[in-house]
């Protein structure tokens, strides 16, 4: 998927993605401090936007209340845009969605982004806690993702059901997807896009595509606008990187065993994982859009990225154990971003 004019890292906007790690001896009121100190610095280092994501009932992340977190950190920045990586939707009533970040936006204007995935960011019985009722919760979100639309259109005042705050405040909506669903979907509503290839990096390619072939432009967007999310670790070296990013293959390696872990701290090598050999695969398999290690090393790897998907906004997540050494590796990347005078 080349296109005839290449692109820059300088050339595209850099956000972040936390999922706001809780770390095995600290607390989550730890997590969320660590939080606002990184969005923080995002906005410090310029990045355009920092997105938490919605998941529940897991013993490493403490994103659960999603909106509350976007209203703790765009109440402690001032410029960079805040927003969610996103809320899961069948978890919630529309209504509920547009009245909670109709009144973030009403709070913080013009730096809300609402980003809307269909999967339900946890298991099928927290799902069950969730939702009471699992009836047509997925099958449904098309139809859920444009009545949230439809609230945020201008004001009716004949209309029986209104997002009182919300109503003719026209938040940036966008679809997230792991597949082609979402990418089709985001074409047939002319939304943006954004990809979850930091731990689904299969259909990523195919995704972009039907998301770009099929594109219908909206009267908010003219264009498709494709962004991607993928992991990346930079340190001062490649061995320091690598030691960094074992915390980050230990917690994917939690994924695929079933096993709920916080955070855990590095250890000397990815042998000291004591995996399998089918374990390392499915972890690997998941880690392939990981770029890890030194400045120059993590530059190559994510101007090959950028070569391949040609996206129009790149989201990094860095899965860090030292909170220090986590600033540090986004003030690494952000200078391969920088505008070249």
């Amino acid at each position: 998927m080349m296109a005839t004019t290449a692109k820059k890292l300088s050339d595209i906007p850099l956000s972040v993605l936390d999922l706001v790690p809780i770390l095995a001896g600290k607390t989550v009121a730890d997590s969320f401090k660590n939080t606002l100190d990184l969005a923080q610095n995002a906005e410090r280092l310029g990045l355009k936007r920092y997105w938490m994501a919605e998941h529940h009932n897991m013993a490493g992340i403490a994103s659960s209340a999603t909106a509350v977190l976007i209203g703790y950190v765009a109440g402690g920045t001032k410029k960079i845009r805040v927003g969610s990586g996103g809320i899961m939707l069948p978890n919630h009533a529309p209504l509920v969605v547009a009245e909670q970040f109709g009144t973030l936006e009403s709070l913080y204007p013009e730096r809300i982004d609402l980003g809307l995935g269909r999967a339900p960011g946890t298991d099928q019985v927290t799902s069950m806690a969730l939702r009471r009722d699992l009836h047509g919760s997925v099958e449904e979100f098309p139809q859920n993702v444009q009545e949230i639309q439809h609230y945020f259109a201008p004001a009716d005042p004949t209309a029986r059901v209104r997002a009182v705050p919300g109503e003719g405040l026209q938040v940036p909506m966008w679809l997230l997807g792991s597949s082609t669903y979402g990418a089709q979907l985001a074409a047939i509503l002319g939304f943006p896009y954004a990809f979850a290839s930091h731990f689904a990096p299969a259909s990523l390619l195919m995704a972009l595509k039907v998301y770009r072939d099929t594109f219908k432009p909206s009267e908010k967007q003219k264009a498709p606008y494709a962004m991607a999310c993928v992991n990346v670790i930079a340190a001062d070296t490649d061995e320091e990187a690598n030691r960094l990013a074992t915390t980050m293959y230990a917690s994917f390696l939690n994924v695929v065993r079933g096993t709920a872990r916080q955070m855990q701290p590095p250890v000397a090598t990815l042998d000291d994982l004591e995996w399998d050999g089918s374990e390392k695969y499915a972890v690997h398999q998941m880690l392939r859009y990981s770029f890890i290690g030194s400045p120059e090393t993590v530059k190559k790897g994510l101007q090959a990225f950028l070569d391949e998907t040609q996206v129009d906004e790149l989201m990094v997540t860095s899965t860090i154990y030292d909170h220090a050494a986590r600033v540090h590796s986004y003030e690494i990347i952000s200078e391969m971003f920088k505008k070249v005078e």
